[in-house]
This record gives structure tokens, C-alpha cells and sequence, in this order.
């Protein structure tokens, strides 16, 4: 691969990765949950689940979803329901976690570790754009002439860096941002707005056409 091209891809991860979606909303909600550390471990999770959606997409699974409108229905369907899930649980959450940070310095109501990392890998499993993205913006840089499984492990990677690190990045914004949210109104708030947000992105991903143009 010529560093040009893996230039001008990191470029174009960056733009995608910094773009809020449900991965950043899951490190943003998790981050006032559990705290930034704790908050990383769904953002790995997310970029494992990366490595899976590509390896389906390389695999075929994007052509699939692509000429199948069944098949293609199911994984929106399905991950959907599961943003619309985390955001009747994040609208329903009671617990005014920005008091609890501001008054402790400690997150409030730790979760285990493997479900942060669950969660991260559902979200990135479970939404379609990603496999239709990495099906169509792979081809664009991979080298024909030269070995394609090095390609994929480094496109893969550079783009599960850059959503790490946008991650990062709201997650230290959030924590910035905590003690001007230390007010359980504006706690509960939160909670309405992000939850609310993840039901709005569910609902867009049902809007997809069935079929590629």
C-alpha cells in the first residue's frame, strides 16, 4: 500500500470516526456512568466488533446485504431494536450520575467489564452502515498487486485507532463538561437527550434503503 493512499484514508477515518454516531453516544453515556477508564472498555469492544464487521464485509457479507433486501432487513431490524433499547434504558435511568461525579469523583454504578465490552461490539455488529461502509470504501484503497490480507489488517486497524481515539475525545469532553452538570435536573436531561438520541438513530437506520444503489 502506498502511504499516500493510507494518508489520505486516515484523513477520511478521521472525518467518519469524529462523526457522531451510536459508538460515540455509547462512550459519551458510558463515560458519565462509569467514568472515562471504564468508559474505554465499550470503545474497545466497539473496535474488536470493527475488525468483525470488516472481516464479514471482506468475506462477501456486504455483497449479501447488498443484493439480499431479506437479509439486509434483518441487521437493520435488529440493530435498530437495540439502539432503541438503549435509549428507553438511558430515557427511563433515574440516577443523577452528574451529582454523583461531582460530589464523589468516583463513577457512579459500576458495571461489569464484560458488559461495557459487550455493548461495544453490539453496537458495531448490529449496525448495518458499518459493513456497507467498509464494502464500499475498502475497494477504493486496497492494491490490487499487492497482498490483500496485510491491506485489511492495516485499514482495519487504522480505522478502529481513529474511532478510539474520537472516542477518547468526547469521553474527556464529557468529563470537562461534569461539573457544569452537576445539577440532577440537568442530570436527568442528559439522560432524556442521549436517550432520545439513541431511539432518533435506531429509527434512521430503519429509513436505509433495502438495497444498494
Amino acid at each position: 500500500m502506498h502511504l499516500s493512499n493510507w494518508l489520505i484514508f486516515c484523513g477520511v477515518t478521521l472525518l467518519v470516526a469524529f462523526t457522531p454516531g451510536p459508538a460515540v453516544l455509547l462512550a459519551v453515556s458510558n463515560s458519565i456512568a462509569v467514568g472515562p477508564r471504564r468508559a474505554m472498555i465499550s470503545s474497545l469492544g466497539n473496535a474488536v466488533g470493527l475488525f468483525m464487521v470488516s472481516a464479514a464485509a471482506m468475506a462477501g457479507l456486504g455483497v449479501v446485504l447488498t443484493t439480499s433486501a431479506s437479509a439486509f432487513m434483518v441487521l437493520k431490524v435488529a440493530g435498530a431494536a437495540y439502539l432503541v433499547y438503549l435509549g428507553i434504558k438511558q430515557w427511563r435511568n433515574r440516577a443523577s450520575v452528574f451529582s454523583d461525579l461531582a460530589a464523589t469523583g468516583a463513577p457512579a454504578a459500576p458495571r461489569a467489564a464484560w458488559r461495557l465490552f459487550g455493548n461495544g461490539v453490539t453496537v458495531a455488529l448490529t449496525n448495518p452502515k458499518g459493513i456497507l461502509f467498509f464494502s464500499a470504501l475498502f475497494p477504493q484503497f486496497l492494491m490490487h498487486d499487492a497482498p490483500i490480507l496485510g491491506q485489511f489488517a492495516v485499514l482495519t486497524a487504522t480505522f478502529a485507532a481513529g474511532s478510539v481515539l474520537s472516542h477518547a475525545f468526547y469521553v474527556l469532553l464529557a468529563r470537562m463538561l461534569k461539573k457544569q452538570l452537576s445539577d440532577p435536573r440537568r442530570s436527568k436531561l442528559f439522560n432524556r437527550v442521549s436517550g432520545g438520541a439513541f431511539v432518533l438513530l435506531g429509527l434512521s437506520l430503519l429509513r436505509l434503503p433495502n438495497k444498494a444503489a
